[in-house]
Formats: structure tokens, C-alpha cells, sequence
């Protein structure tokens, strides 16, 4: 009978892939190519900010885009 022990290594990564994101609202998606200097995402999501919204802008990688999200899929 062999006994099976996990390795830190293998605890990190078993952690890793059971992590469970939390759901997500997208407020406003922004193209990442605007005019230097504009941060209109930022800007938005100040604004939501002041709202009492918690806001945030995050890079979607695959369509070259910022977004504005609030985690928890809802707003407060």
C-alpha cells in the first residue's frame, strides 16, 4: 500500500485551481488606444466612485479594451 503525499508545490497549485472568482458587472468597456494623456475609464469610474459605487478599471487582454467592473455583480 503506497501512501500519496502532497507537495507544497502541489498544494499551491491544487489552491490555485480551486480558487473561485466572484462574479462581475461590466459598467463601461473603454478602447485601450486613446489619446495619450486620456483615461477615460479612470475618469468613469472615479465618477462611480463618488456615486458610492466600488468601481474598477481592469485590462481585458483579449479585446485591447479597459473596463469598468464592480465586483459581486451588483452595485451598492
Amino acid at each position: 500500500m503506497s501512501v500519496t503525499t502532497k507537495s507544497s508545490a502541489d498544494e499551491a497549485t491544487f489552491a490555485a485551481a480551486s480558487y473561485v472568482r466572484k462574479p462581475r458587472m461590466v459598467l463601461a468597456k473603454f478602447p485601450a488606444g486613446g489619446p495619450y494623456g486620456s483615461q477615460p475609464a479612470d475618469e468613469f469610474a472615479k465618477a462611480r466612485q463618488a456615486e458610492g459605487v466600488p468601481a474598477r478599471v481592469v485590462m481585458d487582454l483579449r479585446t485591447d479594451a479597459f473596463l469598468v467592473i464592480v465586483e459581486g455583480g451588483g452595485s451598492s
